[in-house]
């Protein structure tokens, strides 16, 4: 999701990133007599720890999940809960562990939209995109300035205005030109899994390769630059299982910690001498335009760079990568749907739009409350979390009956909010559907019987559906590989 968040959560970037200071000595070379765009971190509201909310309750606090732990979600969305929240308790209180502070939930579908199309009042700057602001450490945070400061994490003019200079790459014009490249990189990564089945890793194999392979073509990344990228993505996402599981990670790893900050010091490091070089050496390439923008007539700080370029790499691959592996899943489940696909793949696109609100890869965004406010007749505090979950908006059945069949001639399937709603919704949503649906039509060209083979690893994220892992069977249950059998002339 391109206007959506860096993965890495907050919580883990205040707790490791003193360090990376103190490992690399590393700090930020910006010359000093430039005056910059003030960056978001300088005025960011911090957690208070609170426990509980101003205003009195007037739904009642559901137990049997825990929205705030990491690890609850490597089961995937509890969408029995999501239906309870809607039902009962469509804007609940949740307390956080401290020193975080605690949170509202919004659940129904009217109810997200409603926060979405109010960023007056449910601000996007105030508090960042992350479910938790935790004090400075009172070192070099890097990592954490470059999480809060980026696109999504703007409000207003300063938002449209800095989305404007970056939309020229995300227009319907522009998305034609990545067609023929991206087509070949499918057919390659088809190939690869071909060459390695039966049984491949979808999600290893295909899913991540192809939206990063897309986004490093858009930024204009060399290509012997990329294995890096691939590889920081890599660290950046171990970072949840560290603090959820560190025992077992210190053991898996045990130099984990050492190599996460010599990648946070080379990661940032290639980002200040990428963008140092667009700028003397301008290009045709979205690095050019995030390295030479502007607000209100000031370059970004190297806070903004560094928050963009890593917005772009690491929150840009989100929807396109787990809804890939999602959909894989889905039309094992639902194997009537996938031959309606087949034998119409004008319908394509329909599925493309269906597996996103059935799979909802982005699961969350926040919001921070500018002023006192209601939300469903409940009182919201200023200062206060506002956390939409949208895998519960799109399973709602006031909007969509039947939420839980996965069904491809409803006749509202693009009015899921996979891609969020209003001011942010994402940027990048026709690069991400492009990919989808090529993808679609080259795997069931090709392996029309692709069958999920119930083995699946999905990450202790909060933020995003991450499935790191899908074993499929490329020719259906069990099946082998075909042999060619040669028919005399």
């Amino acid at each position: 999701m391109l206007d959506g968040t860096l993965q890495v959560p907050a919580y883990f970037i205040t707790l490791h990133v003193d360090h990376y200071t103190e490992i690399t000595g590393h700090v930020m070379n910006q010359p000093q007599n430039i005056e910059h765009y003030a960056s978001v971190s300088d005025d960011i509201f911090i957690d208070t720890g609170a426990t509980d909310p101003v205003y009195p309750e007037i739904y009642q606090r559901l137990s049997g999940f825990d929205l705030g732990s990491t690890n609850a979600w490597t089961r995937g969305q509890p969408f029995d809960f999501y239906r309870r929240m809607r039902e009962e308790s469509p804007v609940m209180w949740s307390r956080a562990r401290k020193p975080a502070s605690g949170f509202w939930s919004v659940s129904r579908y009217e109810d997200v939209k409603h926060v979405e199309l109010n960023p007056n009042v449910f601000s996007s700057q105030r508090g960042s995109m992350n479910m938790a602001v935790l004090p400075p450490s009172g070192k070099a945070d890097r990592l954490m300035y470059a999480a809060h400061n980026s696109l999504i994490n703007l409000d207003a003019d300063v938002h449209r205005d800095l989305r404007l200079q970056q939309s020229e790459f995300f227009f319907p014009k522009y998305v034609e030109t990545l067609k023929e490249r991206v087509g070949k990189k499918i057919d390659e990564l088809l190939d690869n899994m071909e060459r390695e089945g039966p049984e491949v890793d979808f999600a290893k194999m295909f899913s991540t390769e192809l939206p990063m392979f897309t986004l490093c073509e858009m930024l204009g990344v060399d290509e012997q630059d990329r294995p890096d990228i691939i590889k920081w993505m890599h660290y950046l996402e171990l970072a949840p299982q560290f603090l959820t599981h560190p025992f077992r990670m210190f053991m898996a790893e045990p130099m984990f910690l050492f190599r996460f900050n010599q990648m946070l010091e080379d990661m940032f490091n290639y980002g200040e001498r990428v963008m140092a070089d667009r700028i003397k050496n301008p290009r045709q390439d979205l690095l050019t335009v995030i390295a030479n923008a502007t607000l209100d007539g000031k370059p970004l700080s190297q806070n903004y760079l560094d928050g963009s370029w890593l917005l772009i790499i690491f929150a840009g691959n989100d929807t396109t990568r787990n809804s890939l592996s999602g959909t894989i899943r889905l039309m094992t489940e639902f194997q009537q749907q996938r031959q309606m696909v087949i034998d119409d793949p004008s319908l394509i696109e329909r599925m493309s739009h269906e597996a996103l609100r059935m799979t909802s890869p982005v699961m969350h965004m926040r919001r921070t409350a500018t002023q006192d406010t209601e939300i469903a007749g409940q009182r919201i505090a200023e200062n206060e979390k506002v956390i939409m979950w949208y895998g519960a908006a799109n399973r709602d059945p006031s909007v969509f009956p039947n939420p839980d069949v996965f069904d491809l001639t409803r006749d509202n399937v693009e009015k899921h909010v996979a891609f969020g709603h209003g001011v942010h919704r994402c940027l990048g949503n026709r690069i991400a559907q492009m990919q989808l649906k090529m993808a679609y039509e080259r795997i069931l060209e090709r392996f029309p019987n692709i069958h999920w083979t119930g083995k699946q690893k999905i990450e202790p994220i909060i933020l995003v559906h991450a499935i790191s892992s899908l074993h499929v069977n490329l020719y259906g249950k069990g099946a082998k590989r075909p042999t060619q059998v040669a028919v005399p002339g």
